[in-house]
């Protein structure tokens, strides 16, 4: 079976590495630039994203948002989509995998809703967490084409269900990794030992091996991305919208939405999502050196 990539971002570079390495892939990504990792393994490139939906069975969607999406959608696109699946594991908005999915359906071709949780690092060790929707009997058929990217991939629902699934599992993630944050900057502004702080929170009940890469990055004051500010804000505002059509309130994670709002607008927005911790409580400026 032959697999088709779309997106070779931060994200989707190791993932279509990962699939290279088990089934036939051919990739697309807006610039060029990115096909170097892909190049040296033998990857197929395809001219545009119809090239690559027409040479494959199953081709995934690792893409920024709704709008990019959009812009791929061309009548050849859709053309090529008759008898194919597309599995979109990008952060979008519900309606819009509604609308996406319906789309593939007119075309004549099958959908799964599957956003990942899990950054840079996961997405290299294939680790990632798979939260699917749409047929439970596409789902199924599609799970040989998941194993060489995650660790688990759990069926959710309809369309709909994996992505709300994924907003609720980051208001646990983004509040986490914005109170680590907070932590290591009051550390700071009282004059403590940070390599101390990060072993004492290391030991505890509460570390994980998300916490422990963070604390290595703030201490070491590595704001190298796994995963960007502009892309943690982004989901922020999904998880809004959706807490406001479900009728509830999440007020902690509109806090944390602010945050990292205003880091993006200091211009630290490619940097890693704990550098947040930059905005508060350090000596470091946060504007990019």
């Amino acid at each position: 079976m032959r697999v088709g990539f779309l997106g070779l971002g931060m994200m989707g570079t190791p993932m279509a590495l990962n699939l290279s390495r088990k089934f036939p892939l051919t990739v697309w990504n807006r610039t060029a630039a990115k096909y170097g990792a892909l190049n040296r393994e033998g990857v197929s490139i395809g001219k545009s994203p119809a090239e690559v939906v027409e040479k494959s069975d199953v081709t995934f969607v690792m893409l920024f948002d709704g709008p990019a999406i959009d812009s791929i959608f061309t009548q050849d696109f859709r053309r090529a989509l008759r008898g194919k699946t597309l599995i979109n594991t990008s952060s979008v908005s519900v309606d819009f995998s509604t609308k996406l999915a319906q789309q593939v359906h007119d075309a004549g071709g099958e959908f799964i809703e599957m956003p990942v949780s899990g950054s840079k690092i996961p997405a290299e060790q294939g680790q990632l967490v798979g939260m699917m929707a749409g047929k439970p009997e596409i789902a199924e058929r599609v799970r040989p084409f998941l194993e060489p990217i995650t660790s688990a991939a759990v069926y959710c629902g309809p369309i709909g269900s994996g992505l709300k699934t994924k907003y609720a599992v980051n208001v646990y993630l983004i509040t986490m990794t914005a109170g680590l944050a907070e932590t290591m900057s009051l550390a700071t502004a009282q004059g403590l030992n940070l390599d101390s702080v990060g072993q004492v929170l290391n030991a505890g009940p509460m570390a994980s091996a998300y916490s422990k890469i963070k604390i290595a990055k703030l201490v070491n004051q590595d704001w190298s991305p796994q995963a960007r500010i502009k892309d943690c804000f982004n989901v922020t505002q999904l998880i809004d919208s959706a807490a406001k059509e479900a009728g509830t309130q999440v007020p902690l994670l509109e806090l944390c939405g602010t945050l990292y709002k205003q880091a993006k607008e200091a211009g630290i927005g490619d940097e890693d999502m704990i550098a947040v911790s930059r905005l508060r409580g350090s000596n470091e400026s946060p504007s990019k050196s």
